[in-house]
């Protein structure tokens, strides 16, 4: 019970620094490309109880890992109105593309923070655990959204991308696709896309933190 309470505290910060940022950043792209609803509503912000669902957040994702190991949870997600944007077919793909750019620019700071931590030989482990697990969340963050999957991120950028009537009938598998996807958990086929995509993300981190790493050591 104490290895679980400690891995608990180990992974609630950057827990909560990543779906903060992540639909912060949702909010942010939607108002630049012409849609005030998230802001209008106050969700274009870094405050972490603004974005917090209470079970989807804390109490699931608890429960499971306590139970099964595995961790899966969501945030409220932001009001978009896609009609209001500028050219919406287009403009939801920038939307929806906001939130995993939000988690792969914060995979990177977790890692800065990491060498930080080294540079000024500050040995301490739960602070070092923690910047590992800032990396791993947000890439797992990144690569589960970026999954083509209504109302997942990547579901979005692909109906973007499809033709008006293809479009159109893919974006009717939404309302179904919570269900899908726990589907897919399930029987661990969603592993097949996100640990590919997990490592994708990690190539482009270490790609733009080695030139920092030299400088440091």
């Amino acid at each position: 019970m104490d290895e679980i309470i400690r891995n608990i505290a180990v992974f609630a910060l950057p827990v909560l620094f990543a779906i903060t940022l992540h639909e912060a950043a949702h909010a942010y792209a939607a108002r630049r490309l012409g849609d005030n609803t998230a802001y209008a509503q106050g969700r274009m912000t870094l405050n972490p109880l603004v974005h917090i669902d209470l079970f989807g957040t804390i109490i699931i994702p608890i429960a499971l890992y306590v139970t099964t190991g595995f961790v899966f949870g969501y945030a409220k997600p932001v009001p978009v109105q896609f009609g209001n944007l500028r050219n919406p077919k287009r403009d939801m793909a920038w939307v929806a593309l906001a939130g995993p750019a939000a988690n792969l620019l914060m995979a990177f700071l977790w890692v800065v923070f990491g060498m930080l931590l080294a540079a000024f030989g500050i040995d301490e482990e739960f602070l070092s655990k923690m910047a590992r697990a800032g990396l791993l969340t947000n890439l797992l963050i990144f690569a589960f959204n970026l999954f083509p999957l209504p109302p997942l991120d990547g579901g979005r950028v692909l109906t973007s991308m499809l033709p008006n009537r293809l479009a159109y009938q893919f974006a009717r598998i939404e309302p179904y696709g919570f269900f899908i996807l726990l589907a897919l958990l399930y029987f661990n086929v969603l592993a097949f896309w996100v640990q590919p995509v997990m490592w994708l993300g990690a190539q482009v981190v270490e790609l733009v933190t080695t030139p920092l790493a030299w400088l440091l050591t």
